[in-house]
């Protein structure tokens, strides 16, 4: 696979409480990644990014919630989501700028 290709899969970390529960209980992370991305991708992508071994790989698809934006309706974007097991042993560590 293609580096450059694989540097823009992951999008970002979803921060939220919920992920974080997810995380603590069984070692998975989120992310969310481009709307093509594969599930080979993200595996490659999170292996290269975090030097970690990746034990598996779920895709989800969110759709967009129809929200009205003053007299008119709109969509709020699709939103695409990976949850990465990793391997026992393996962790994943953020960097916090402190400020």
């Amino acid at each position: 696979m293609n580096q450059e290709r694989l540097m823009k899969v992951l999008v970002g970390p979803i921060v939220s409480e919920k992920s974080t529960m997810i995380g603590e209980k069984n070692n998975t992370w989120s992310f969310v990644v481009v709307p093509d991305a594969t599930k080979t991708e993200v595996k490659a992508a999170v292996e290269l990014l975090f030097k970690v071994q990746v034990k598996s790989v779920q895709m989800l698809n969110l759709k967009g919630k129809q929200k009205r934006f003053g007299r008119f309706m709109g969509k709020r974007n699709d939103v695409r989501k990976a949850y990465v097991t990793l391997a026992e042993g393996q962790e994943i560590k953020f960097e916090q700028e402190v400020m």
